[in-house]
């Protein structure tokens, strides 16, 4: 299933005017833009208009949103995942598998590293 969300002829003009106000910088060069949701699907952006203004910590995307599964999207974005797992929501989150325990200890220590700091030669 594919949403295609259009903006408002008259809101679209207050926002560019806010993002004036904020003094929002165009962000070049960015190819895609996808916003994860908690439901799996994915807010999907091609070649979006990015602007930013760091210092009121605003970000601003504009262009034709499409959204996805993320099933819809997979293996291509895999690298956008790696290490968001903690905001990922639950069904999303690679399942831990239980690793069994060992009984392997660590050696006690022998040597005394501070003694053999002080031997070395200079």
């Amino acid at each position: 299933e594919k949403v295609v969300h259009k903006s408002v002829g008259g809101e679209d003009k207050k926002f560019h005017l806010t993002l004036r106000k904020l003094q929002a910088n165009n962000i070049t060069g960015i190819e895609e833009v996808n916003i994860f949701r908690e439901d799996g699907s994915v807010i999907h952006f091609t070649n979006p208009k990015v602007q930013a203004t760091v210092q009121a910590n605003t970000f601003a995307i504009s262009g034709n949103p499409e959204t996805k599964q993320i099933s819809e999207m997979l293996p291509g974005i895999l690298h956008q995942l790696v290490g968001l797992s903690s905001g990922l929501p639950k069904t999303m989150k690679p399942q831990e598998e239980a690793i069994p325990e060992e009984d392997d200890e660590v050696p006690a220590l022998v040597e005394d590293f501070d003694e053999a700091s002080k031997n070395e030669a200079v």
